[in-house]
């Protein structure tokens, strides 16, 4: 929520609008991210791969990566005075952060297992069964098959994301008392870009996988880094950082650049620079335009991250069907391939208001909050 008198640090008093932690280019940013992984996972289900195209379609796994980085850099906007401030406690801010993503988890996980029983008994496994093993589901269900556990990486895939952020969530209030010491923008940006840097030279010393190959069962090794680049981002943010007058421009420029780096190849690192001034840039920009549509985009990309891949199993295992039996032209495939996307985005929408936000209110009733004021606090992906 908008503060009337700002935020107070080293450089003075930063405005209320740059307080505040919602902006309509990250949530048009995030939806558009959200896209960007769907199309990473469905480009491969056509008559042909994407990646012919274009390299860039290879590079959809940057897009969770922005993911990360904008988790820790709107939870600073969102939370760091409350942190700092000693509002919110450690514990109720880690148990705000835990029920706002496990209880759909817990949906999504549970309509796989109904579907994927129910192929199985009508004699239509899925096509990939060894993403879909009974010993992984306590993992799964419990969240913790991110955290370095000797499991697969199957059922929901994209929730190895979720398993490593509730460490992340665990670690953000110390994290953040430790950046609200630093008074110097430059050097946390340049000091969160380090940490990633760092992390991908451990994950190659000791994994031999560069940090964005790691299998998803490290993949908290992968997100904290991330997480905590978005961080520092956030409380450069609080330091006036960057300018607004800058922030079009670097937002425009850095969206740009990464989007062509991608043409020449793997520079992993160098996109993630880019993606933290874009989201430091985006965060910036303060405008009124479109804020209803991009609010409301904002709102569906978690849904839309945790179903799409539920969408696809029964969406391209169908087509599949089609295909083997009926044989249509290659038109059709792509027609019937493409009708994928949309299909994925209604069932966002559906998902967005019949599932989550009524168990984000009963979860609001079970911890007694305000369910106002726990939505408020509770939403930040």
């Amino acid at each position: 929520m908008t503060s009337t008198t700002g935020i107070s640090g080293p450089n003075g008093t930063v405005p209320a609008a740059r307080a505040s932690s919602r902006s309509v280019v990250l949530d048009g940013l995030r939806f558009l991210a959200a896209g960007l992984i769907v199309l990473y996972h469905y480009q491969s289900e056509g008559p042909w791969p994407l990646d012919r195209l274009s390299p860039v379609f290879l590079r959809g796994y940057l897009a969770t990566d922005f993911f990360l980085i904008l988790s820790g850099y709107v939870l600073g906007r969102a939370y760091g005075r409350k942190i700092a401030g000693g509002t919110v406690s450690d514990e109720r801010f880690l148990l705000l952060r835990v029920m706002r993503v496990w209880p759909a988890h817990l949906v999504m996980l549970a309509a796989f297992a109904v579907v994927i029983a129910l192929g199985v008994a009508l004699g239509a496994p899925p096509a990939h069964p060894d993403q879909y093993q009974l010993s992984d589901l306590p993992s799964q269900a419990l969240l913790i098959h991110a955290w370095g556990l000797h499991t697969g990486s199957g059922w929901n895939l994209p929730t190895w994301s979720l398993s490593a952020l509730v460490i992340c969530y665990a670690a953000f209030p110390t994290l953040w008392r430790k950046l609200n010491r630093v008074g110097a923008s430059l050097l946390l940006f340049i000091g969160g870009l380090a940490a990633v840097w760092a992390a991908d030279l451990v994950s190659r010393t000791l994994y031999h996988h560069a940090l964005f190959d790691l299998p998803f069962n490290l993949g908290v090794l992968r997100a904290l880094p991330l997480f905590v680049f978005g961080a520092c981002i956030a409380r450069a943010g609080e330091l006036d950082w960057p300018p607004s007058r800058w922030a079009v421009w670097l937002a425009v420029a850095s969206g740009l650049l990464v989007t062509v780096l991608q043409g020449f190849g793997r520079f992993d690192l160098m996109s993630v620079a880019l993606l933290g001034l874009l989201v430091g840039a985006g965060g910036a920009v303060r405008t009124s335009r479109g804020q209803q549509v991009a609010a409301k985009a904002g709102q569906i990309s978690f849904a839309l991250y945790i179903t799409h891949i539920f969408v696809a199993m029964i969406w391209f295992h169908a087509t599949r069907m089609i295909v083997a039996r009926f044989a249509p032209p290659e038109w059709l495939q792509w027609v019937m391939w493409g009708l994928a996307l949309p299909a994925a985005i209604a069932t966002a929408i559906a998902f967005e208001r019949l599932v989550d936000q009524p168990l984000q209110k009963a979860v609001g009733r079970l911890i007694s909050w305000r369910p106002a004021r726990y939505r408020e606090l509770a939403r930040s992906e």
